[in-house]
């Protein structure tokens, strides 16, 4: 079974425009728990644009499954982390002028910077996940920095508009997992994914133990409750073959 990791940061979002206290980040995890998800993830941004650090300190208290940290790759983040110490962390890019994370992080150029990271975050005993492109370059640099993880990035299939570029994304992907697998690193995948484009990688990419997707649950929990928007996800992963996919209302 696949693993689907609930990213709850636009719950916070929308907390965060109005500057109140509600709707809470929190809450929200206690409910993709109960409805099924395996994992929650949250990107803690060094602009603290959404999610905030005493989110994380109370999620790491109340979280039943995993706690899945996305995080830039910096000292300082670093050290917050192995104090609240996740589950997980996953490695991510950031731009301050981005509306969400743009690609993979470029594990080729890193580098020294980011093996110093990794190596702290190992020290704790926390696993480290990297968020890449479907690159053979970055997955061989992730694994010589010694991630124990990728996650590929799916945003170039998930906005392929043309069925040769849906194509030529997919193939990206399946060299990409069938790689990472083969050098022993657990394979995940996100970002774009939403309820008409998900049961198709899970049917082709049988390597990915792990998706994470949020903005589509959120979205669509508008409409029908967060419970029922990640059971619907968690049926699709489940079922691929078979599951109606939901509308995207």
């Amino acid at each position: 079974m696949k693993r689907l990791g609930v990213n709850i940061d636009h719950v916070a979002t929308l907390r965060q425009v109005r500057g109140t206290v509600y709707p809470d980040p929190v809450a929200a995890a206690a409910y993709v728990e109960q409805a099924g998800a395996d994992q929650v993830t949250l990107h803690l941004r060094e602009d603290r644009r959404h999610i905030q650090d005493q989110d994380l300190r109370t999620l790491r208290r109340i979280v039943s499954t995993r706690l899945n940290l996305e995080m830039a790759a910096t000292e300082t983040m670093a050290t917050i982390a192995t104090e609240v110490r996740p589950d997980v962390v996953t490695l991510v890019p950031e731009r301050r002028q981005e509306l969400t994370t743009e690609g993979g992080l470029n594990m080729v150029a890193g580098g020294k910077r980011l093996r110093t990271v990794i190596e702290s975050l190992r020290a704790a005993s926390i696993p480290v996940s990297a968020f890449v492109e479907p690159d053979p370059r970055q997955i061989e640099s992730a694994r010589e920095l010694g991630v124990d993880a990728v996650e590929l990035h799916t945003g170039p299939y998930a906005l392929a508009i043309t069925a040769e570029a849906v194509a030529t994304a997919l193939r990206q992907l399946q060299a990409a997992a069938r790689l990472a697998a083969s050098m022993d690193l657990t394979v995940c995948a996100g970002h774009g994914l939403h309820y008409e484009n998900t049961a198709r990688l899970v049917v082709v990419l049988p390597e990915v133990e792990e998706y994470n997707i949020g903005h589509s649950i959120i979205a669509r929990a508008i409409f029908v409750g967060l419970e029922q928007a990640v059971r619907e996800m968690r049926t699709l992963l489940d079922h691929p073959e078979t599951a109606t996919p939901a509308r995207r209302t």
